[in-house]
């Protein structure tokens, strides 16, 4: 009984894992750019200086009213994101209207925007992972929610599968094929298990109201009213009045943010919200900032926007079960994480990334070995084989060659920011054909050696097309930019060591099949010999 379980279990783990394999990598590995995605931001900008956080809140305040009152004076939304963390090292600027919405960074000294190209940045790679690009999020959200259920299906019944998998994780046979493909899987499987569960259930738990709409139709009914009440208790945002449609001046910022200081002396204030400025009903709401703690949820202050008077002090989540879900999305996005945190979330997404690439060779290398006894050939075998060079070969090189059209682009092209994304995807459907038109083992080696060269080379790139290069970076202490090039160095590296590997294994590999073809020759006695 128990093995009949655990072989149905194996087939469940097995046929999840290969048909949604390929959008959990590209979900892995973009949502591990994600976790350094202020500072891919910071170097697809170099024009940017090094961030410094020791502006006050409040000339960073005047400036942004300054600049909102200019741009979108006719707005029903202002705010204003202050820098002070790692999450937001530069002030930005975000207004809404019936004219639509827009977004800018903002210089404190200058009340403007500072000079520096467009780009999608990291914000553009992290968002990638849970809106897969070009899809709109009616059908993105649905997908991603599909395939993060079965990605804790796949670790369930792996865990129920491999019954000795901490015994295993002490194992690797290398040289063995398949069973060493096996070995790795479950090694990096294990290492990084309780990540894997962890980002997993957040995952979907990020979106649980989306995937299970009924429940809160079943408590709150189906109606607009009942919606902004569920939205209130769940998200703790403050009940804002309608326009009064009469025109009134903005109350003096100052003794609110010094109100915000007396009550929060250790927490970071993160924005400033404006409701309907200008209007005799303007609210203005004082919030922390995500990176004091591992829970999202913020404490606010509501201030009447025309008076200043105090309205509402709305502590952060305090219910079990709200700051429950705070805490697991605040894990989940790890925005609270410190340099070595977040270096341990990036080598975990990785490991993950890993774990899905690893089961996907296993499922070929299993299946190869199976069709070279019989002789069958099998196209579904082929299929999977070259969507696997595409997608764990393929997809780094793609990313390479986002961050080199961040500088071969001119810098003055409109919309240069898309077109870094339309690059990186043009270049990715390039290598689709590539896997399908070359042999197998050559299109891995390939791939592997572009990749490898698009990361190595980004440093080389940097100092040809900007003022910027890895020397002059450390002579100004820009840690940034000399923790990003030393990453792509390391990580150019990291992929021409696997091509050289694979490499010399197919050198090696041709070698004994020709050995094993070649006739053997007749032995020639020399003069002198009987």
């Amino acid at each position: 009984m128990k093995d009949a379980f655990r072989q149905s279990m194996a087939w469940l783990h097995t046929w999840v894992g290969l048909l949604l394999g390929w959008i959990l990598f590209f979900m892995f590995v973009t949502g591990s750019a994600g976790y350094w995605d202020t500072e891919i931001d910071r170097w697809m900008q170099p024009e940017l200086p090094v961030a410094s956080p020791q502006v006050p809140a409040a000339e960073t305040v005047a400036a942004g009213l300054q600049r909102l009152a200019l741009v979108a004076p006719q707005a029903t939304r202002w705010f204003i994101t202050l820098s002070g963390d790692r999450n937001n090292p530069y002030p930005s600027l975000f207004w809404q209207g019936a004219e639509g919405s827009g977004n800018e960074q903002l210089d404190p000294n200058t009340a403007a925007p500072p000079q520096a190209r467009d780009t999608g940045g990291g914000q553009l790679l992290y968002q990638m992972h849970w809106r897969l690009h070009y899809l709109p999020r009616s059908v993105s959200d649905w997908i991603i929610g599909f395939a993060t259920l079965f990605m804790l299906l796949a670790l369930v019944t792996g865990i129920i599968v491999h019954k000795k998998i901490f015994k295993d994780f002490f194992t690797f046979r290398r040289g063995k094929g398949q069973r060493s493909w096996l070995d790795a899987h479950n090694v990096v499987s294990v290492i990084s298990l309780p990540f894997q569960l962890m980002i997993t259930y957040s995952g979907l738990i990020f979106m649980m109201f989306l995937y299970m709409p009924l429940t809160v139709v079943a408590f709150y009914g189906a109606d607009a009213d009942s919606r902004a009440r569920f939205q209130q208790e769940a998200f703790v945002t403050p009940a804002l009045p309608e326009p009064a449609g009469q025109p009134a001046v903005l109350a003096n910022m100052e003794p609110m943010l010094e109100h915000a200081a007396t009550l929060w002396p250790q927490a970071t204030l993160g924005y400033v919200d404006i409701r309907h400025p200008g209007d005799a009903n303007a609210r203005v709401i004082l919030a922390t900032s995500n990176a004091d703690g591992p829970a999202r949820s913020r404490s606010a202050l509501v201030f009447d926007g025309v008076s200043g008077e105090l309205i509402e002090h709305r502590p952060a989540a305090d219910g079990a079960g709200r700051y429950s879900r705070e805490l697991l999305v605040g894990l989940h996005e790890g925005l609270f994480a410190g340099v070595s945190l977040r270096w341990l979330y990036f080598f975990s997404g990785l490991l993950g990334a890993g774990m899905l690439a690893t089961g996907l060779i296993l499922w070929t290398s299993k299946r190869r070995q199976r069709a070279e006894r019989t002789g069958a050939r099998h196209a579904g075998l082929l299929l999977v084989e070259k969507l696997n060079i595409a997608t764990i070969a393929g997809l780094p090189v793609a990313i390479a060659a986002y961050f080199w059209a961040n500088r071969l682009l001119p810098v003055s092209w409109e919309g240069r920011g898309d077109w870094e994304a339309h690059c990186m995807f043009a270049v990715w459907a390039g290598l689709f054909l590539h896997a399908a038109l070359r042999p197998t083992a050559r299109a891995w080696v390939e791939q592997l050696t572009a990749a490898a060269l698009g990361f190595a080379l980004l440093p080389l790139l940097n100092a040809l097309t900007t003022e910027r290069h890895l020397l002059s970076s450390l002579m100004a202490a820009d840690w940034v930019f000399v923790g990003f090039e030393l990453s792509v160095l390391a990580i150019g590296g990291a992929l021409g060591i696997t091509a050289c590997y694979l490499y010399r294994r197919n050198v090696t590999r041709t070698m004994q099949v020709d050995a094993r073809h070649q006739p053997e020759q007749p032995a020639v006695l020399l003069e002198g010999q009987s």
